[in-house]
């Protein structure tokens, strides 16, 4: 069995807001320190660290994982690997580390992600000749598709906004809905903030001890002012999608046995996995079966789940996902959202499993569901129990 033993994230910062002049590498390094301090465990050993990042075209690259850990001053010996499912690469990086743990392969293993979206670099292909006759194009590498190839079908290749867009035209989720789900986010965001629920979780970065884009006034009414973004008549806006951010999160897992070593009792369990693909236009809807998977794999069904941390890349998915699942929507995402606190990529799914493991404790709850949707037509999910009512 796999436990969750601690969990810690910088704030998420604004795109080109108070992170930006932060590498990469070294928001990873500085939650990896700031994991390690709540424990009393020797560095030397952790027996594996699998990292998320979905870039890994700039000061992210060659495996940022291991350029984290050396930067943080672990031992040299304890070796790291650094995994790309874009989106979910963080929560692919927790499932990862306790397959390994539960195979018997590990003990001890350090987990998490980063990503910064504002230093995320354009990338220029290389000719196929010396001195080309014609122009070379800039490829932006902070978000969708780029260089993609011709062989693609078009209706699988389109924005991630207008496949949303095509979701809401699927389900009926009106703007007013939308709006108000983005709205909520904000709200709960802010009040988790004021009452302290992320003190413990948070470890300041570049002086930014809060999320950057949390907006205490924020209302449908100022929301449904906005206009469209990806279609002239649609519902999608700025305010009922996820920002771009940057941000680094960390989480340690752990064998039964390695509590000794770690020096702390266990937060959660790991007790199912799920994995689930759809057509790439369609990613938004996949964590309805990867949930589904990941609870079948835990035996627990929806009526026993007491909370949902489900990453809001935007709100009509969102609301799409806990729709089909049919469950209270007052149990999902109690402390904020994506829409508010942000969505850097390779590190939302460490914040997921942090954030559900406190909220089972703090609601008395055994049982939770952490689910993200992926670009390109995927989604991951996993099932935390709480070990203080197992």
């Amino acid at each position: 069995m796999t436990f969750v033993y601690a969990a810690v994230r910088t704030p998420f910062g604004r795109f080109a807001g108070a992170l930006a002049d932060e590498r990469p590498d070294d928001l990873a390094a500085t939650v990896i320190e700031a994991v390690l301090a709540k424990t009393s465990l020797d560095p030397a050993c952790i027996d594996d660290s699998v990292w998320g990042c979905a870039n890994q075209a700039g000061e992210d690259n060659r495996n940022v994982g291991r350029m984290a850990l050396l930067l943080a001053g672990l031992p040299v010996e304890v070796p790291a690997t650094t995994v790309n499912r874009l989106c979910g690469s963080s929560l692919d990086a927790a499932i990862i580390g306790s397959r390994a743990i539960d195979t018997g392969d590990a003990e001890i293993v350090l987990t998490g992600g980063v990503e910064s979206m504002t230093r995320a670099p354009w990338v220029l292909p290389k000719p196929a000749c010396p001195f080309p006759a014609g122009d070379g194009t800039l490829a932006s590498t902070t978000l969708g598709w780029r260089l993609v190839n011709e062989r693609m079908p078009v209706e699988w290749t389109v924005s991630l906004g207008e496949a949303n867009e095509q979701l809401q035209e699927k389900f009926d989720i009106s703007r007013e809905r939308q709006d108000e789900f983005a709205a909520r986010s904000h709200q709960l965001a802010t009040a988790a903030w004021d009452a302290g629920f992320y003190d413990d979780l948070v470890t300041p970065a570049a002086e930014l001890t809060r999320d950057e884009g949390v907006r205490a006034d924020c209302t449908p009414e100022t929301l449904a002012k906005l206009k469209p973004v990806f279609r002239p008549e649609g519902t999608i806006t700025a305010g009922n999608a996820s920002p771009l951010s940057d941000g680094a999160s960390a989480v340690l897992l752990g064998s039964a046995k390695a509590r000794d070593a770690i020096g702390l009792d266990p937060i959660a369990r790991i007790a199912g996995r799920g994995v689930h693909a759809l057509a790439p236009q369609e990613f938004g809807f996949a964590p309805v079966e990867a949930a589904n998977k990941a609870l079948a794999a835990a035996g627990v069904t929806w009526e026993q789940v007491g909370a949902v941390e489900l990453n809001e890349a935007f709100a009509v998915q969102s609301l799409a996902c806990t729709d089909a699942w049919k469950i209270d929507p007052e149990i999902v995402n109690v402390k904020g959202g994506a829409i508010a606190i942000g969505h850097p990529l390779g590190a939302s799914g460490g914040r997921l499993i942090g954030t559900l493991a406190k909220v089972l404790r703090e609601d008395n709850q055994r049982w939770g569901v952490a689910s993200i949707c992926i670009g390109v037509g995927q989604a991951l999910a996993v099932v935390l129990e709480n070990t203080e009512l197992a």
